[in-house]
């Protein structure tokens, strides 16, 4: 147990990041506003959590908590809602570092008839509000292809092994990104994109980013998949993975399956930590400098 004197002096040394936090929500809150967006709400207890293969969900009684917002959101989207976005707590079991907690915070928005490159646009806007950032152009657009080719020595578009494509990615291809700017690493393997549809014209890579600032990643984007014989298939295939590697194996989640089947248009959406996001607009090295409380 932490001395009370010594708690008492770390939150109050907090208050700085904390109403940075309440500055960065009012703006996402407006920025959304403006553009048309429908703030909604989803359950955090689920009977299933999304099905990824190297994400854990963490039970609650006899159900899980969320990993994330995005199947519900999902049911939404083909249930007609144009533009959605929601922030709330998230947790996933056993994530705990400087860019980690159990529990987090995360924005999610996602948009009917769009592509991940309208998401990009829109998330440029958003961070136009952000001094840090100082975005004065479009921010760059590097492939995963070429990044690999040039830091790690090997293709995994081409050739994908999950191992290895971690490893490279955290040891070599994040390292070397650039740290003045924030940059949009795109176009994944099929296979290191979930929930992401394929892109056209070459079905080997899916139409995902992921957005970095200073060697951070704070967001994950798609063009979503909507064809529910493949997010089936995905999903069967990462079970299975899953259970060869010991890790626990949720069942699928037939509201959401039985959504996409009804159908559902194209869209494309993004997940973004609210947490890494203080944490980079406050200078910060790690989450315990912009998070009251942490397991």
């Amino acid at each position: 147990m932490r001395s009370p004197h010594l708690e008492r002096a770390r939150l109050q040394g907090l208050q700085p990041a904390l109403q940075l936090r309440t500055q960065v929500l009012t703006a996402i809150r407006s920025w959304f506003s403006h553009e048309g967006f429908t703030e909604v709400e989803t359950p955090v207890r689920l009977p299933t959590p999304a099905l990824e293969l190297h994400i854990d969900a963490e039970p609650s009684g006899n159900a899980f908590l969320r990993t994330s917002p995005e199947l519900h959101m999902k049911r939404l989207l083909a249930a007609g809602y144009d533009r959605i976005f929601q922030i709330g707590p998230c947790f996933r079991k056993g994530e705990r570092g400087a860019l980690h907690n159990p529990e987090y915070t995360m924005l999610e928005w996602y948009r009917l008839g769009t592509d991940y490159l309208d998401i990009m646009a829109d998330t440029e806007s958003l961070l136009r509000q952000f001094e840090p950032f100082n975005l004065k152009s479009e921010i760059p657009r590097l492939t995963v292809e070429d990044l690999f080719l040039q830091h790690a020595g090997w293709n995994p578009v081409e050739a994908y092994d999950a191992e290895r494509f971690e490893h490279d990615l955290v040891s070599k291809v994040e390292p070397a990104l650039p740290r003045d700017t924030p940059v949009f690493v795109m176009d994944y393997p099929v296979s290191a994109a979930a929930l992401s549809r394929r892109k056209p014209g070459r079905e080997i890579v899916a139409e995902r980013f992921e957005l970095y600032f200073n060697g951070v990643e704070i967001a994950n984007a798609f063009s979503e998949l909507t064809d529910p014989v493949e997010q089936r298939q995905r999903f069967e295939l990462w079970a299975q993975q899953r259970q060869a590697s010991g890790a626990p194996v949720y069942p699928l989640d037939e509201d959401f399956l039985a959504a996409l089947e009804l159908g559902m248009p194209p869209a494309s959406g993004i997940a973004l930590g609210l947490d890494r996001l203080v944490m980079v607009l406050a200078g910060a090295k790690s989450l315990d400098e912009v998070m009251a409380f942490r397991e």
